[in-house]
């Protein structure tokens, strides 16, 4: 597509091959970034799932976790999933040692809250905006939202707990919909970075 936008993953840690996949198959172009330099090329960013404490240190390392912060102000669309959630929330129950966020979202984010790796699981989340069956949702070490501010709005509830917020130009899952092959979640993203784009930058 003549007006895809550029959509980049954040390839610090974490499963960005799937993203980018997923980003393709939405009519998005893809690309990986790791430093300041490609993230002002791109005009959306994903936040993958991996670990959180290592992604936010990598960040600092990389030298791309204040830009992050200062274009997710600047209102740039960005879509964190399960590590990328914690990433994006104002603030962590209990985060580790040295642990930061980009910040993006008024919410409360509590790390691990489903449980250890074995403990993982799959199940059909309803989300709002989108259509069609219920996604399939993959839960892995996944945090859940404990509280959210009056700006942001919650598309999806799971077993009681939040698992899916969107504020302005920010959105968050706990679960990944990257490893489903259900790139609805994903054409959601983009649509969304495609609204924000300005009609001179098409």
């Amino acid at each position: 597509m003549t007006d895809a936008p550029v959509i980049g993953v954040l390839a610090l840690q974490g499963d960005v091959r799937e993203h980018l996949i997923a980003l393709a198959a939405a009519d998005a172009v893809a690309r990986p970034v790791r430093r300041p330099d490609e993230l002002a090329e791109v005009d959306g960013l994903v936040l993958p799932g991996g670990e959180s404490t290592t992604i936010s240190k990598l960040a600092v390392l990389f030298g791309v976790m204040e830009p992050l912060r200062t274009r997710v102000r600047e209102g740039m669309p960005v879509y964190g999933t399960c590590a990328g959630m914690i990433m994006l929330a104002d603030k962590i129950l209990d985060p580790r040692s040295g642990q930061e966020t980009i910040g993006g979202i008024d919410m409360i984010v509590r790390r691990n809250a489903f449980g250890r790796q074995n403990e993982s699981f799959e199940a059909a989340v309803d989300v709002e905006g989108v259509e069609g069956d219920p996604v399939e949702g993959v839960f892995i070490r996944a945090p859940w939202v404990e509280s959210v501010g009056a700006q942001a709005e919650v598309l999806a509830v799971y077993d009681g707990h939040i698992v899916a917020v969107r504020q302005g130009n920010a959105l968050a899952t706990s679960f990944h919909p990257e490893l489903t092959g259900d790139h609805r979640v994903h054409s959601l993203f983009v649509d969304m970075v495609r609204a924000n784009r300005t009609p001179e930058s098409l």
